[in-house]
């Protein structure tokens, strides 16, 4: 178990891909790991309709935050209601981050940096130059960058950069 103490942490739910998900995840982000996996047992497998032995959870660490993942079967699906943001300090963090989590997803699911990975579950490879741009003084320079990150799928920051002059 890890020592740092996170109150909060997101859980995410799978049909049948919680151990795969959290694989993929785990190879992609620096400082991750698998931190324990828990099997349906007799009595959890009969109150949810999941195979004796199969994994129900996993418990893993990204970028060293926690997060569980559940095989509870095809009942709820991810939807873009939620999403995970990955803040990037270089265009080459957002094309190692961008490449690896779009590998296998939505293709059509992609805008100003949002993705959708191979699992439906949606994220944000943003860069943290662009948000200080975006949350700065200038309104005009705000607009500019705005207005050329709305044209993007993957982010390009020397593109943005020009555009917000």
């Amino acid at each position: 178990m890890s020592a740092r103490f996170q109150r909060i942490s997101p859980f995410l739910w799978f049909d049948q891909q919680a151990e795969e998900a959290a694989r993929h995840y785990v190879s992609i982000f620096e400082n991750s790991r698998i931190v324990k996996t828990v099997r349906y047992d007799a009595e959890s497998a009969a109150a949810s309709g999941q195979p004796k032995g199969s994994v129900m959870t996993v418990a893993f660490e990204l970028d060293g935050l926690a997060f569980t993942a559940i095989n509870g079967g095809p009942h709820f699906t991810f939807n873009e209601s939620i999403s995970l943001v990955v803040n990037c300090r270089s265009q080459a963090e957002i094309d190692r981050y961008w490449d690896a989590l779009s590998e296998g997803g939505d293709p059509r699911a992609q805008q100003c940096g949002w993705l959708k990975d191979r699992y439906g579950l949606s994220w944000q490879v943003v860069s943290t130059e662009i948000i200080d741009i975006l949350s700065g003084e200038d309104a005009g320079r705000a607009s500019r960058a705005m207005a050329a990150v709305l044209q993007m799928k993957k982010i390009d920051v020397a593109a943005a950069l020009r555009a917000a002059g």
